[in-house]
């Protein structure tokens, strides 16, 4: 009889070669030198004593208050009593001599002209303030130039300092796009 011969087969399992598991001995070894660093580096100090003293110690209380708003209702113009209590605020005592002063109110999308008398040649500081709640234009002029010609924001004052090479009349022109208050004041330096 013949002879069969069986071969026989084998399973082999399929699985996924095995990897060794990952070390991180280079991590270690930075984490390692950054804290030594920190802490050697931590202790190194250099002072001296340069005859100075120590420095003061600052007592004053922190300024921790945001910086408040301008009130707008000082924007708004004023009349009687309140229009002069505030043309004495703008128009404070100068030096010189006063030669012209005036102060007044500006209706919207109006001029006011006024004029000085004769001024003698010589150098002058013009103040001018207004109170609205938009600029207002001043434009100062002598005989032949327009000496000021300024566009201010209201809330604050302006002085100008000019030269009259000869007597002359000033010619000032307020204009204003809403209702104003103004002041001007010309001194003799």
């Amino acid at each position: 009889m013949p002879t069969v011969r069986t071969s026989s087969v084998r399973k082999l399992s399929r699985r996924a070669p095995r990897v060794p598991p990952l070390r991180a001995p280079a991590a270690a070894v930075v984490l390692f030198l950054a804290l030594g660093a920190g802490t050697v580096l931590s202790g190194c100090e250099y002072s001296y004593d340069d005859g100075r003293g120590a420095l003061p110690v600052d007592t004053s209380t922190p300024v921790t208050d945001a910086a408040l708003p301008r009130d707008p209702l000082l924007d708004l113009p004023v009349s009687g009593a309140e229009l002069d209590a505030w043309a004495r605020e703008v128009l404070p005592d100068s030096s010189g001599q006063v030669v012209y002063t005036d102060y007044g109110t500006v209706e919207e999308d109006e001029e006011t002209k006024e004029s000085t008398g004769r001024l003698p040649s010589g150098t002058y500081a013009l103040t001018l303030a207004c109170r609205s709640e938009r600029r207002v234009s001043f434009t100062v002029r002598d005989s032949e130039f327009a000496l000021v010609d300024l566009s201010l924001r209201c809330g604050t004052s302006r002085v100008n300092v000019v030269h009259l090479s000869k007597a002359s009349v000033l010619r000032i022109t307020v204009e204003a796009r809403r209702d104003a208050n103004f002041a001007v004041k010309i001194s003799r330096l």
